[in-house]
């Protein structure tokens, strides 16, 4: 690992959005999407809320709107459902900052559309938890593969076990694998 450090730098995570619920709709709009198609269609679809995005905005919109902005079937129902829930009460996220990782990823999951990655990555991008490990993003795998000059990808269950010494900082690690797969690493 210390050889994707040297030649990566730092670590630099993009700035949290102002509002979780705003986190979450960028979230699964950009889920299995290349960045620039992923950014291209979530730049239309915030283009449909001249005052705010929000959950009661969301339910307001037809569901066509939500798809002439590029979003699939899937998309537009996962975002509803997350409006609908954050707006009935089922997934409040006010007090996201206090909740265990372990309890937010339970209540988060409860959404369409939000699995597990989904809300690891929202932890780790939107309320900056220094020890997630999502041992289940290809990527991670691939990195921890490249860092440590293996031929094969770790398992989940084997990387979630060479994750422990980087406890609590296990999303320091996460970064830095992610990185290893888009650095030349020196041999």
């Amino acid at each position: 690992m210390a050889r994707v450090i040297k030649a990566v730098g730092p670590l630099k995570l993009r700035d949290p959005l102002d509002d979780s619920f705003a986190a979450l709709v960028r979230s699964i709009t950009y889920q299995q999407l290349a960045g620039a198609a992923a950014a291209a269609i979530h730049g239309r679809f915030l283009k449909l809320f001249p005052q705010a995005l929000s959950p009661a905005a969301v339910l307001a919109l037809p569901e066509v709107a939500m798809r002439s902005a590029g979003l699939s079937g899937s998309k537009t129902a996962a975002i509803t459902d997350l409006a609908r829930k954050v707006e009935d009460g089922t997934v409040p996220l006010d007090d996201v900052e206090s909740m265990s990782d372990y309890d937010l990823v339970a209540r988060l999951v409860q959404v369409r559309g939000i699995g597990r990655w989904t809300a690891e990555m929202f932890l780790i991008f939107q309320l900056r938890r220094l020890d997630v490990w999502p041992v289940d993003d290809y990527a991670v795998r691939k990195g921890w593969a490249i860092a440590h000059k293996l031929k094969d990808l770790p398992k989940p269950r084997a990387l979630q076990t060479e994750g422990e010494i980087f406890r609590p900082y296990r999303t320091v690690a996460a970064w830095y694998c992610w990185r290893a797969t888009d650095t030349v690493l020196p041999a």
